[in-house]
């Protein structure tokens, strides 16, 4: 099944994506943006029991632009395998950008308990862990009991005591850290000549920096508050002396290779700056996305103006239930996310391809930053949420 939208700018295949990859003309596409399988067997699916390999790559490579890019999530534990097969496709790795949250269950055994298990001995209850209850009443709503399971994941919210010598030894000990970081492999297709040939010819091989900036309200120039060094200071080499008044005030702060989800947990890992004027515009940061300026139509973040949390300039909000559009896809990402990607690698008019479109944030995001899309997606269960999702938005 393919369905295309009135004014054929997004297609979406219902099919095996290497084999619709195989029907796609060579250098037809601006921009690879997707979030394929993590080979974690994730939820017990079929569909990611591996991650893609290199002929796949290879396809995608074949109908990307020369110097078109490929921005791929993957999973930490298998982030090294995704990138060498797109290395080995033919790609140049360019980065990684790292996109960190706040959610999720750590995914750990319990070594003690199981040690328990393993010994048929029967723990004792001392309490019940609050955060794993707040979650499960969310998740279901009402009350909820002791020793009730939390549905994804088989968690119990009740706090024992180890049974046994050995289980006492071992408690607190555990398998795996906290999931709170999915990296994003930044590719690039070989280029055809120099960038600067490649872009005026092929329109692609260049990030959107301008486009991606972090709003923000301060002063950025170098040396803008003055000091001892750097442009005016009385340490600076003579060839370098000019004043910054002569330097232009960029739009806002150089898009980096860290976005974060603005929750509690990680924006405490970001130090308290104070630079500027020192007259705070904002008494906190906003809600806003990463990335978009007021200047170009979007929404600029509100910012502490000179001082504050640093976790201001890689802010990008997680998905929340009203992003899902109904979808049961396990795996969806904030449209806010994949808009600032498809903006960071794909200029306004270009193509958009996704070839594990899933649930379809990135077709969403794809029209929403006036690039067209084609949105590849095995399962048909998932085309329909493309196509309920795009219904929802007025795209269809």
């Amino acid at each position: 099944m393919t369905r295309y939208h009135k004014d054929k700018s997004t297609e979406i295949h219902n099919g095996d994506c290497l084999q619709v990859l195989r029907t796609l003309s060579d250098s037809s596409v601006d921009a690879c943006v997707t979030d394929p399988p993590y080979g974690l067997a994730f939820m017990g699916k079929k569909w990611d029991y591996d991650v893609p390999g290199v002929e796949l790559w290879r396809e995608v490579l074949r109908v990307l632009k020369p110097g078109g890019h490929l921005l791929s999530f993957a999973g930490t534990r298998t982030q090294h395998r995704m990138a060498v097969r797109i290395e080995d496709a033919g790609f140049e790795i360019r980065d990684m950008i790292a996109w960190v949250y706040g959610s999720g269950f750590p995914k750990s055994l319990d070594v003690s308990k199981a040690i328990d298990k393993a010994a048929g001995a029967e723990r004792e209850v001392v309490g019940v862990d609050a955060v794993r209850y707040a979650r499960l009443k969310n998740q279901i709503g009402g009350s909820v009991s002791t020793g009730e399971q939390w549905e994804h994941g088989g968690r119990n919210v009740d706090i024992t005591a180890p049974a046994t010598e050995a289980a006492k030894q071992w408690q607190g000990w555990g398998t795996a850290l906290k999931p709170a970081l999915e990296p994003i492999t930044v590719a690039r297709a070989p280029l055809s000549g120099t960038v600067a040939a490649n872009v005026l010819e092929h329109g692609t091989g260049a990030l959107n920096v301008d486009g991606c900036r972090v709003g923000t309200e301060e002063d950025t120039r170098r040396n803008a508050a003055g000091g001892s060094n750097g442009l005016n200071g009385s340490n600076t080499f003579k060839i370098r002396e000019r004043k910054v008044t002569d330097k232009e005030q960029p739009t806002g702060r150089f898009p980096a290779n860290l976005i974060h989800d603005g929750s509690d947990e990680v924006a405490e890992l970001f130090p308290e700056t104070t630079s500027g004027k020192m007259e705070p515009t904002h008494t906190k940061a906003s809600r806003a996305v990463y990335g978009q300026d007021a200047e170009k139509g979007y929404v600029t973040m509100e910012t502490y103006g000179d001082s504050g949390s640093a976790a201001r300039f890689f802010y990008c909000a997680k998905a929340g239930s009203d992003e899902r559009r109904n979808s049961k896809h396990p795996t969806i990402k904030p449209v806010a996310l994949m808009r600032y990607l498809v903006r960071l690698v794909c200029p306004a008019g270009g193509v958009v391809l996704d070839p594990f479109a899933g649930s379809g944030t990135t077709i969403e995001a794809a029209r929403l930053e006036h690039c067209r899309a084609i949105g590849i997606e095995r399962e048909a269960e998932y085309c329909a949420d493309i196509l309920e999702r795009l219904r929802q938005g007025v795209l269809f």
